[in-house]
């Protein structure tokens, strides 16, 4: 009954044009990690700042009165404030929000060989576990172990990882693999040249599109084998990636200008494809959050095949928001730094512009359920236009269904959830 109450308000709200809120709050800048592809590395020299436990607290007071379905706690490094974090997380549920997530880089997975390492990991999964946290995530580069232990600065990372995630799993905890994509991925795609538009043409052909195509299938299989159940891919931010981006100015710093997450327009268009054309492979044996309908759009965008308004446009600013801890100050996303909203417990959600369109960033954050809830969204409100749309894109129309009946398969990527094999065989 519950559930069709909460569906019948979402229906209800989408029907308005809004989809449910996301709020995304970094409660940190600290880091402990070397990552080249972040701004917020520790090696990288600026004043480092946090949000106060009390302001965070009425920040999501805010977020539970407004609405807010699902809130996040980024950094930096989140588990750097391990002592706060679940205070926060539970404040969270007693306001209301169902959907509460948070991550790390995994920097507590090293030392795996230490007798002490079984309790320490035993302790942390039970801390989280005893919260309401729906999804936690664990960040990972690249299929060889080597590679992201050299890029995160940890040294054994990725077999405290395959030793921790039984632990987390028999507390009722089902940690996500978080990739972020990268040139990285595996060995070839360290060493790809950069492709000519031309490679669009014929993309399957193209050297750089066949070896991230087998550095993702070579991902999947690693995060099967060390015991992930859920995986997701950010998508690249360059902020010098003038060609693709402009006009932002990124309060978030998870951005960099290294070439390790710097892609021109054809790469990303490739890249995405890759993903793409790799993704069913794996959706029977891992759920695989990364929904084909935003990929598609992706590569539609960047290979020149489509102008911005065929797609929705990110609900950033609308009905997603970032919370910046440098300033406390909302903003439509991490990477609109121009667009400063002031503080969230002052924002009146329903006065912003709801038709606003844009495409500055692929903040998968957003971009993703975005692309999702559109097509229900504009069958509510205007059927006419939704069914021209399918009938321009049938592909789209046909990834679209497909990822609907996935999510439901996976259980909407509940984290608290083992995965059901029997649905997920159907994919």
């Amino acid at each position: 009954m519950e559930t069709l109450s909460s569906g019948l308000k979402t229906a209800a709200l989408m029907a308005r044009g809004r989809l449910p809120g996301q709020l995304v709050i970094q409660i940190t800048d600290r880091c402990n990690a070397t990552c080249p592809q972040c701004g917020m590395r520790k090696t990288n020299n600026f004043p480092r700042t946090r949000l106060s436990t009390d302001g965070i607290k009425s920040i999501i007071d805010a977020a539970g009165e407004k609405g807010i379905q699902a809130i996040s706690f980024t950094g930096g490094e989140p588990m750097l404030l391990r002592k706060d974090l679940p205070e926060l997380i539970h404040h969270a549920g007693k306001a209301g929000i169902p959907y509460i997530r948070s991550g790390t880089n995994g920097f507590f997975f090293m030392n795996h060989h230490r007798p002490e390492f079984g309790d320490k990991i035993k302790k942390i999964a039970d801390e989280l576990a005893a919260t309401p946290l729906r999804n936690f995530w664990i960040s990972l580069d690249s299929a060889l172990p080597h590679v992201h232990e050299s890029m995160r600065g940890f040294d054994g990372l990725v077999r405290g990882m395959e030793k921790s995630l039984p632990v987390f799993h028999a507390a009722g905890l089902y940690p996500s693999v978080n990739l972020g994509l990268n040139r990285n991925v595996s060995c070839r795609t360290k060493k790809q040249p950069r492709p000519s538009k031309a490679t669009l043409e014929t993309p399957e052909a193209s050297p750089f599109y066949r070896a991230f195509a087998d550095g993702f299938d070579a991902f999947y299989r690693s995060v099967i084998n060390l015991g992930f159940t859920i995986a997701n891919a950010c998508y690249p931010m360059s902020m010098d990636d003038s060609q693709a981006k402009e006009g932002l100015d990124t309060v978030y710093a998870a951005a960099s200008p290294d070439r390790v997450v710097c892609f021109t327009r054809t790469e990303k268009a490739l890249l995405f494809k890759a993903l793409m054309d790799t993704i069913p492979k794996y959706r029977s044996k891992i759920r695989i959050f990364s929904p084909l309908t935003s990929l598609h759009t992706l590569v539609r965008e960047y290979s020149g095949q489509q102008n911005g308004h065929d797609t929705y446009g990110c609900r950033g600013g609308i009905d997603f928001f970032y919370v910046n801890c440098t300033d406390g100050n909302t903003y439509p996303c991490g990477y609109r730094g121009t667009d400063n909203l002031g503080p969230f417990q002052d924002l009146d959600i329903q006065s912003l512009d709801k038709t606003a369109h844009c495409l500055a960033c692929d903040w998968e954050c957003f971009r993703d359920p975005t692309e999702l809830g559109g097509p229900v969204m504009e069958g509510l409100t205007a059927p006419w236009r939704l069914a021209a749309r399918m009938a321009r894109d049938n592909a789209y129309a046909a990834h679209w269904v497909q990822d609907l009946r996935y999510y439901k398969a996976c259980d909407f990527f509940d984290g608290r959830m083992a995965p059901r094999t029997t649905a997920l065989s159907r994919f």
